[in-house]
């Protein structure tokens, strides 16, 4: 064993090679992405890993390994679980024969997702187990449990890490290599009876799951996680409790000192709830808070065990108001709810009126503030929205289509990417964004009930791959009336510039035959396909005016890589004795590199942002910028 200082994404991934895991299967969704990525760098001979097209198939040949008995991992954010609940709901009832983890990072805030979904609530309508760590530490040990257990029941486990778990950094425990498990998978053995699901097979593993679960509930009681303790000792008797889970366990320990009298339950695995464990927190308290992010699962098991055993507590939390409904907790948060809770507000104040009970003193002169923990509060960040990179090629292509469609009635569906970003002023070309794949639909869906609509439908390279293709074939078979966009900048840039089946390599490092979007949309149907280069502004425009007056179903592949892949040398400049302060390319584009002179009206071109993409120069009237150099 040694020790090393580890995201909890990284530590999950150490955690999965050590328990012996051989296959891993996934796809890119922050805050998720660094396990498969750590176990791509870290594994040892014989261990497969890739980035499958989409969530469904990441999970479907997980579940083949798991078949053949193999320990499978695979990977996915919340939202990813929806594309993949189709098979796991299935997968719940055939179950497998080799562990099988699969790892669901849920992003409350949500800060990079569509939604906030609680794949705690995910795992009691798939009735499968689900481990919620606290800590990358905990992550680490749990991926190990998570496959133990899968293996003993026979079904797959979620782990469902949260954002600030999968990017919090802790000194971890883990094993030396030479210390990982072996494991040697027995093979797929034939068993129709087994593998092939029927109504019959349903019906007789639905009443199994059921029992299963109940058993594996008063199991769980009695798992080491699940904690129950008091703040003041084990003599106390406390009135007062704290239910809790993941992150928020680790804000409540934080605020909680052996000042407060109080009973502190602790959830690690929420489904199957350990309600033997519940029953012994509740006993002889007056009163419960949970403290929990997203769904109020914890206070809602709570509620039915108090129901159930005729026990006379009061359960606070989500659905009493005291716990905000929405977003993340902060220790800060957390602090605030727990002072009202125990009545601790009242308490500081009496003592130190007119002073904030969450004040931080000042640290005196002379003292280092890290050493005597009397820190300044730090200052208010600005608000920065996001933007596209300056340079970045999607800004070029939906330019191009705003200046081409100008005067038409037009519609912009938008998907998940980078591209979202174009839905911000001025570009303002995103009228639609639901989940991944939907903007092709959706753009068939309102020219089926306005006809003289004129839409598109803009996707990355790595979304047509997972989820865009079988939009454009239900659209050539349903005869609509569209335009296809696929933004291929060559690669997967949200989350971190991971292959996918356009870029000729793959996670294993094996360079392969390219997958052309050109080939995959002329053999379904289309007959008018083009590429252009988006920076090449007048002829970008001149296709997206040709193209769209084109009938049916048709694309345009606006090919330019990513600026963070390929950065040119050369800077854009401008010449002030030509600017004349008309700003259009500012107000056009929104380039971060362009900057407006307060004083004199004038642009000049932050050379630490520019690209040298020359966007800027083509349309600038006066030909006042120059200098760049397009790849």
């Amino acid at each position: 064993m040694h020790r090393e200082f580890l995201m909890g994404n990284e530590a999950m991934a150490v955690g999965a090679l050590a328990a012996g895991v051989n296959v891993v299967a996934g796809y890119p969704g922050t805050p998720s992405t660094e396990v498969l990525e750590t176990v791509a760098k870290r594994r040892g001979e014989g261990v497969y890993v890739e980035w499958s097209v989409n969530e469904k198939a990441a999970l479907e040949v997980a579940a083949g390994a798991a078949y053949a008995g193999a320990r499978a991992l695979v990977t996915m954010k919340q939202v990813g679980l929806n594309v993949a609940s189709d098979p796991l709901m299935s997968l719940s009832y055939i179950g497998v024969k080799g562990g099988m983890v699969v790892l669901v990072a849920d992003d409350p805030g949500p800060i990079s997702s569509q939604t906030e979904q609680d794949t705690r609530t995910f795992a009691a309508y798939a009735k499968l187990p689900v481990l919620d760590p606290s800590s990358p530490s905990e992550a680490y040990a749990m991926m190990g449990e998570a496959f133990d257990l899968s293996e003993e029941l026979g079904c797959p486990v979620i782990v469902r890490p949260t954002t600030r778990v999968d990017h919090g950094y802790e000194d971890v425990e883990v094993a030396d290599p030479d210390e990982w498990r072996v494991n040697e998978p027995e093979g797929f053995v034939r068993d129709p009876s087994c593998w092939v699901i029927f109504p019959a097979l349903s019906v007789r593993a639905h009443a199994a799951i059921e029992k299963r679960d109940a058993l594996l509930a008063a199991r769980l009681s009695g798992y080491a996680r699940n904690t129950v303790r008091q703040t003041a000792g084990s003599a106390a008797r406390p009135r007062l409790g704290i239910a809790t889970h993941g992150i928020s366990a680790t804000y409540v320990t934080e605020n909680l000192s052996d000042k407060d009298d109080v009973r502190v339950l602790r959830i690690a695995t929420p489904y199957p709830f350990p309600e033997p464990l519940a029953a012994e927190f509740l006993d002889g308290l007056d009163e419960v808070l949970c403290v929990e992010e997203l769904d109020p699962v914890i206070e809602r098991a709570l509620v039915a065990a108090c129901g159930r055993r005729g026990l006379s507590v009061t359960i606070r939390g989500k659905l009493t108001g005291d716990i905000q409904p929405s977003g993340e907790n902060t220790v800060e948060s957390v602090g605030e709810v727990l002072d009202r809770f125990l009545g601790r507000e009242a308490a500081d104040e009496s003592e130190a009126p007119g002073i904030s009970p969450r004040a931080v003193p000042q640290p005196r002169s002379g003292e280092d503030c890290l050493s005597t923990g009397n820190c300044p509060a730090p200052p208010t960040l600005p608000v920065r929205p996001p933007v596209l990179c300056a340079g970045c090629p999607h800004r070029a292509s939906f330019y191009a289509v705003k200046r081409a469609m100008r005067g038409r009635k037009t519609l912009f569906c938008g998907d998940i990417g980078c591209y979202t970003l174009g839905n911000a002023k001025p570009l303002d070309m995103v009228d639609t964004c639901l989940c991944m794949g939907a903007g092709v639909n959706i753009a068939q869906g309102v020219t089926h009930v306005e006809t003289d609509t004129v839409a598109f439908a803009f996707v990355g390279d790595s979304t047509f791959f997972a989820s865009g293709i079988t939009g454009v074939v239900n659209a050539i078979y349903n005869q609509a009336n569209m335009t296809l966009v696929v933004l291929d900048n060559s690669t997967t840039a949200m989350t971190g510039h991971q292959p996918h089946p356009g870029t000729g390599r793959t996670m294993m490092g094996q360079v392969v035959e390219k997958v052309s979007i050109e080939r995959v949309l002329l053999a379904i149907g289309l007959t008018v396909v083009e590429t252009v280069d988006p920076l090449d502004h007048e002829r970008a425009v001149e296709t997206v005016r040709r193209v769209a007056d084109e009938p049916g179903v048709k694309a345009i592949i606006f090919r330019s890589p990513c600026v963070v892949l390929a950065r040119p040398d050369a800077r854009s400049v401008v010449d002030a004795e030509k600017c004349v302060g008309c700003q259009r390319c500012v107000r056009e584009l929104g380039c971060p590199a362009l900057v407006p002179d307060a004083a004199t009206g004038k642009v000049r071109i932050d050379a630490a942002q520019c690209t040298g993409c020359t966007l800027c120069e083509q349309i600038c009237p006066t030909s006042a910028i120059s200098g760049g150099e397009r790849l």
